[in-house]
């Protein structure tokens, strides 16, 4: 995902591009933020929907502040660390600055959204019980010093640490959802469970919304996926299609899953497989063949719905919509079964020469480690210090009476 080498721009890559860019932000607003949503209880909806929107502001100043300018500036042969400020505030990036055969205002404008949706999706994890001042504070910390390394490691190209592992990480399996798995794995366990988890019910309050969400969000991951490739070309195109049989593989999976366990398929379930073949496909959707994506759709459907159902319940952390559960477990078996489909013996585009399945897995594995004890380490100095300026949990009587009215003033809904 680093950017090409070649200076001519091409009409039919900024065209698609330009597209690309559009569905990714489409992704979070208005897709992540229905998906989410509907997902929580109907005092909290609103809350939801404000740190969407107020994240894709947020992030966006940041990234022309500083972080395009740290994620792919040169940082030099020092690989463990982070660019530098040469273009802060998008200092050169002109009408005429070229990246590969695009502009380079659409090559920042496409990884802002990536920069956007990726605290996005932490939102998840701590759903119904975080300050909103906290939540914003964490996020420009963790946007900082977790985000933006990460994003420079595996894609800030000759020098960074993942490109010089040999990493495979075409849109994003540990930029984006390991790393944001993991921050919502931390704020989850730090902001402790919500009040009556997980004795009361705590149903979905709009199962449409969410499946709505959902179906934007696969129709999004299109620009997320595909367009990783920064071009139209044979790479983008399969990127497409493996994205969309993953997603559907997964779909069938989960749905099969719960029809033996349960007797019948949900439309969350359904709903929540796609994502987690989605999520999963995303490292491997520039090398793997159609063969490999049903093969990671339905290991990330199987996975995801172990942690989902299974493993958080045996733990008792109150991950709300199931962040770690489908973006972290998901990033991590995307991430690792790269490394195999990959391989052109499974139809994958082919292995760097002289590396095997083994050594590509085990550069994949690295980079997921690294990945997990970055963003963990980081999470939780995020959230000591957001907690210790701002306040993280609502008070228990704000928390049941929902962060709609506390938080906001507003309701989604009259009460007649």
């Amino acid at each position: 995902m680093a950017e090409p080498a070649t200076a001519a721009i091409s009409g039919a890559d900024t065209a698609w591009m330009i597209v690309a860019t559009a569905l990714v932000l489409f992704m979070t607003l208005p897709g992540l933020a229905l998906f989410y949503g509907g997902l929580v209880r109907s005092k909290n909806v609103l809350s939801v929907f404000v740190q969407c929107f107020a994240l894709a502001g947020v992030m966006t100043l940041l990234w022309v502040a500083y972080g395009y300018s740290l994620a792919f500036g040169n940082g030099g042969d020092y690989q463990w660390g982070i660019g530098n400020l040469d273009k802060a505030f998008l200092k050169g990036v002109t009408v005429d600055a070229v990246s590969g055969s695009i502009p380079e205002s659409l090559f920042a404008a496409f990884q802002m959204t990536f920069a956007i949706i990726t605290p996005a999706l932490i939102v998840g994890a701590f759903a119904e019980r975080m300050r909103f001042k906290g939540m914003l504070l964490f996020s420009i910390l963790w946007f900082t010093f977790s985000y933006l390394p990460i994003c420079h490691m595996a894609w800030a190209g000759e020098g960074a640490l993942f490109h010089g592992w040999g990493v495979l990480d075409f849109a994003g399996g540990t930029v984006v959802h390991v790393n944001a798995g993991i921050a919502g794995l931390v704020t989850c366990l730090m902001l402790g469970r919500r009040s009556g988890y997980p004795k009361e019910v705590m149903r979905p309050h709009n199962l449409p919304f969410a499946v709505i969400g959902a179906g934007m969000l696969w129709v999004g991951w299109f620009g997320f996926n595909a367009g990783s490739e920064l071009a139209a070309d044979g790479t983008a195109a399969m990127a497409l299609l493996v994205t969309h049989v993953a997603a559907a593989t997964a779909t069938v999976v989960w749905m099969a899953i719960e029809m033996v366990m349960h007797g019948k398929a949900s439309a969350l379930g359904v709903a929540t497989g796609a994502v987690a073949g989605l999520v999963a496909i995303t490292p491997a959707s520039g090398t793997a063949g159609p063969l490999g994506a049903m093969a990671i759709g339905a290991a990330s459907a199987l996975a995801g719905y172990y942690f989902a159902t299974g493993v958080k319940h045996r733990f008792g952390y109150d991950d709300s919509l199931d962040v770690f559960g489908v973006h972290g477990v998901g990033g991590v078996v995307g991430a690792l079964l790269t490394g195999v489909f990959a391989a052109t013996q499974f139809g994958g585009s082919g292995l760097a020469e002289g590396l095997t399945i083994g050594s590509q897995v085990w550069a994949q594995a690295k980079s997921v480690l690294v990945t997990i004890a970055w963003s963990g380490v980081v999470s939780v100095v995020a959230f000591f210090l957001a907690d210790k300026f701002v306040g993280m949990r609502v008070p228990i009587e704000v928390e049941r009476g929902g962060l709609d009215l506390a938080e906001h003033q507003e309701q989604a809904y009259e009460i007649v």
